[in-house]
C-alpha cells in the first residue's frame, strides 16, 4: 500500500425505488472519483430502504446472489473508473439462507472478497434476525490492490473484539457500512447521547488499534410500514477518523454528501510506535473473554 490513500464515503437517503437508489450510489461514486478517491465506501443495504423495521417474508425478494447483478454492474463501474468499491448487499446464499454481506470490488472489477455480518441485532425497528443468518466467514481482512481492508457492518461497530481481531490480522483500516438512526420516542438529549456514543466507540477502535476508521451511515426518514412507530430518522454523521481517533471528515445529520479525505497511512506506523498496545497485551490472562458472562 502507498503511504497515502484517498478514500471517500457516499452518504445518501433511500426510497422504495431500487433503481433510483442505485443511480444515486453510482453518481456518488463518480463524484468521489472526480475528487481523486481511490477507495469508495457505500452505506449499509444501499440498494433499498432499511427493510428490517418489520418482519415481512415478501421482502426476501430484495436479496440477490453474490456474484450477481450488483457485483456485475458495480464491478464494471470499478473497472471503468479504476477504483476500489465497498458494497453492502442483502445476499441470497441459498433458499432460506440470507446474509447481510459487504463485498469489496477491486479496481479491475473483480470480487476481492466479502464479509458477512457477524453480530445480528434484534431490537424494535431493527428486526435483523428475521432476515439475516449470522456470518460464518469470521473476522478476516480482505486484500486488495490498495491494501488490506478490515470490513465490518453496523452492529459490529459496538464490539471491540471484532475490531481487534481485524487489526491483529493485519487490517490497515476499519470500514463500517452502517444504517442507524433515532426512533420517534427519543428526546433531543437522548438523540445526542446515542450519536455521541456511536462515534465515540468507533473512534476508540481507531485509538486502541492505531488504525483509520471509515464509517458510512445513511440519512433521511424512513416510515415504519406496519404503522406501529413513526419510523426511523437515520442520523447521518458519516465520518473518517485517523489512528488516534481524530475526526478527519464528518457529514451532517440530514444531508446527502460525498466525503473525501487523503489518509496518511504512515500515521498508523508512527502511532503504534509510541502507543504499543499490541506489545503490552497480556493474552495469557484473557481466557475469560471466551465466556458469555463471569458469574460472581
Amino acid at each position: 500500500m502507498n503511504q497515502s490513500l484517498t478514500v471517500a464515503l457516499v452518504q445518501q437517503s433511500n426510497s422504495i425505488h431500487v433503481e433510483h437508489n442505485l443511480q444515486k450510489s453510482i453518481e456518488g461514486i463518480q463524484e468521489a472519483v472526480s475528487k481523486g478517491a481511490q477507495l469508495v465506501v457505500l452505506q449499509e443495504l444501499h440498494r433499498s430502504l432499511y427493510f428490517c423495521q418489520t418482519e415481512e417474508v415478501s421482502l426476501f425478494d430484495l436479496a440477490e446472489t453474490i456474484p450477481g447483478p450488483s457485483t456485475e454492474s458495480f464491478g464494471q463501474l470499478a473497472q471503468e473508473l479504476g477504483v476500489v468499491i465497498v458494497l453492502s448487499l442483502f445476499e441470497k446464499r441459498a433458499t432460506g439462507i440470507y446474509h447481510n454481506t459487504a463485498v469489496v470490488l477491486d479496481k479491475d472489477g473483480s470480487i476481492a472478497g466479502k464479509y458477512r455480518k457477524m453480530h445480528i441485532p434484534d431490537d424494535p425497528g431493527f428486526y435483523e434476525k428475521f432476515y439475516f443468518t449470522p456470518g460464518d466467514l469470521g473476522f478476516e481482512p480482505i486484500d486488495t490492490s490498495l491494501g488490506r481492508l478490515g470490513i465490518l457492518i453496523c452492529w459490529d461497530q459496538w464490539f471491540p473484539e471484532a475490531a481487534r481481531l481485524m487489526a491483529l490480522k493485519g487490517a490497515q483500516m476499519l470500514i463500517y457500512p452502517t444504517a442507524i438512526g433515532w426512533s420517534d420516542q427519543d428526546t433531543p438529549e437522548e438523540q445526542q447521547r446515542q450519536t455521541d456514543a456511536w462515534m465515540m466507540v468507533q473512534r476508540s477502535h481507531a485509538v486502541c488499534n492505531g488504525l483509520p476508521v471509515i464509517s458510512c451511515n445513511r440519512v433521511g426518514h424512513e416510515v415504519d410500514p406496519s404503522g406501529h412507530t413513526k419510523g426511523i430518522a437515520f442520523w447521518g454523521h458519516s465520518f473518517i477518523a485517523g489512528p488516534q481517533g481524530e475526526i478527519l471528515a464528518c457529514g451532517s445529520k440530514d444531508q446527502e454528501e460525498v466525503l473525501t479525505i487523503t489518509l496518511d497511512l504512515q500515521g498508523s506506523e508512527d502511532v503504534r510506535r509510541i502507543w504499543p498496545y499490541f506489545r503490552d497485551r497480556r493474552i495469557e490472562h484473557y481466557q475469560d473473554l471466551l465466556k458469555i458472562y463471569q458469574d460472581q
